[in-house]
């Protein structure tokens, strides 16, 4: 009964965005109690397929360098041994308390000397890396056999082999946990592109559901119609992944 109430708690406002979105709005009105018009003309008016094209282009850029800089980064922190390896660790963990917003000034000042502001580099760089992936994919290695690299070594195995080989096959719940944190994250970025770029070519698709707003202020039917066409792909990816997720989140951290 309580996980009925909250997940009602919890689906409610997307029931009534739902329900918003199929209502009939202008001519429409005593046509049919329920249509799809609306999709059709926030999808174009919206601009929502150049916008979809440069979220999709960004996000999956900043998913791949986020888990190749995690995956060695966390590698390294886990099994290497080298001096100041525990400084490093709490330094990384320090940028999980930094806001992005107080950074924003030095990067969009680094951004400006490498001629980068207006480029789809703005929109990727500043996040390439980042403190939680890392922190995750160093507990997540940890819990793998460090009997299984040592037999791959005997074997004839270099340090390159054992990552990609035998730790990333092993990891790939948590790869997939910080694939999906980054890339809706990034899909749902509003502050870098509203920061970083000025030019219509390089909208997003929150920057172009945020314009969609401020133009059809009286039709809600058609703002609704823009969240849910923005929403659909989060949601998806996040059903094609969930078991991965739960499993990367639930066994992080558990040494054997």
């Amino acid at each position: 009964m309580l996980l009925a109430i909250g997940a009602g708690v919890v689906l409610l406002p997307l029931g009534v965005v739902l329900i918003t979105s199929l209502m009939p709005t202008g001519d429409q009105v005593g046509a049919a109690s329920i249509t799809l018009e609306n999709y059709r003309v926030a999808w174009d008016r919206g601009g929502f397929l150049l916008a979809f094209a440069n979220s999709t282009l960004v996000a999956l850029a900043v998913t791949a360098l986020q888990i190749l800089t995690s995956a060695l980064a966390g590698y390294a922190l886990a099994r290497l041994k080298f001096r100041g390896k525990q400084a490093l660790l709490l330094l990384v963990l320090a940028t999980l308390v930094i806001p992005f917003q107080i950074l924003v000034i030095p990067i969009f000042l680094v951004l400006k000397w490498g001629h980068l502001i207006n480029t789809y580099g703005a929109l990727i760089l500043p996040t390439a890396a980042n403190g939680f992936g890392i922190f995750l994919m160093r507990q997540y290695f940890q819990t793998i056999p460090v009997e299984l690299e040592e037999a791959a070594m005997l074997d004839g195995a270099n340090r390159w082999q054992v990552v990609w080989r035998i730790m990333l096959p092993l990891a790939r719940p948590a790869l997939v946990t910080l694939f999906l944190f980054t890339f809706i994250g990034e899909w749902n970025d509003l502050f870098k592109p509203l920061v970083f770029t000025t030019r219509p070519e390089l909208r997003t698709v929150q920057l172009a559901l945020a314009s969609f707003q401020e133009q059809f202020t009286n039709s809600w039917a058609l703002m609704m119609a823009a969240v849910v066409i923005a929403t659909i792909p989060v949601i998806v990816l996040f059903l094609i992944g969930q078991r991965q997720l739960i499993r990367g989140i639930a066994t992080t951290g558990i040494k054997n």
